[in-house]
């Protein structure tokens, strides 16, 4: 987690001496699933947010390291109604986006973007009902996962909105029930940023 961090600072120290950049706080909302292969188990889209940081370097075409803490998570159901969980995660996110703007003027940017994400959990709850009891537990939650965000953009004058997709790539959940769970994290985020540079 270190070095991402220190890539992180050196991206951002690299473009203040040398290149055109934006810097700003963001905030966002999410929805995420968490996606089974289990045909006995289904999951439900969980609300959360984000607040962070973003940088842009570039012109037309632009890269953009953010770091940022989110909230996730899903709701897990079996069909038997033997059992429902309810997982919280907390997670410090950095991705680093390749973007281009379509239309690139003073006022109004229209932006497409896209790039792998990496998430460190940093705080992990599972909530049980039912007459199972924990058939997630907090040791099945994978501390490290990663992600492709793709998506596209809005500037006017100093806000910018986001609206991405992000596809996880590794099982977020090892198991469900000693069962290989598939679990996949699928986020819809919408997040506005705001240039103070």
């Amino acid at each position: 987690m270190k070095r991402y961090l220190i890539l992180f600072v050196l991206i951002l120290f690299s473009t203040i001496v040398f290149g055109q950049f934006t810097i700003g706080p963001k905030v966002g909302y999410n929805a995420s699933k968490l996606s089974t292969s289990i045909d006995t188990v289904s999951s439900q889209f969980k609300s959360g947010f984000q607040i962070g940081v973003f940088v842009r370097i570039g012109k037309r075409f632009y890269l953009q390291p953010e770091l940022y803490y989110t909230t996730q998570g899903s709701e897990f159901k079996s069909n038997t109604d033997i059992w429902e969980q309810k997982v919280n995660i907390g997670s410090l996110d950095i991705p680093l986006l390749v973007g281009f703007k379509l239309l690139n003027t003073k006022v109004v940017n229209l932006r497409i973007l896209a790039g792998p994400l990496a998430s460190f959990v940093v705080n992990r709850s599972v909530k049980v009902s039912g007459i199972v009891t924990e058939p997630i537990e907090n040791a099945d939650i994978n501390s490290v996962n990663w992600a492709i965000q793709v998506g596209a953009g809005l500037d006017v004058l100093f806000m910018t909105l986001d609206v991405r997709y992000q596809i996880g790539l590794n099982n977020l959940i090892k198991q469900i029930e000693n069962v290989e769970a598939n679990s996949k994290n699928n986020v819809w985020v919408v997040s506005l940023g705001f240039k103070i540079m």
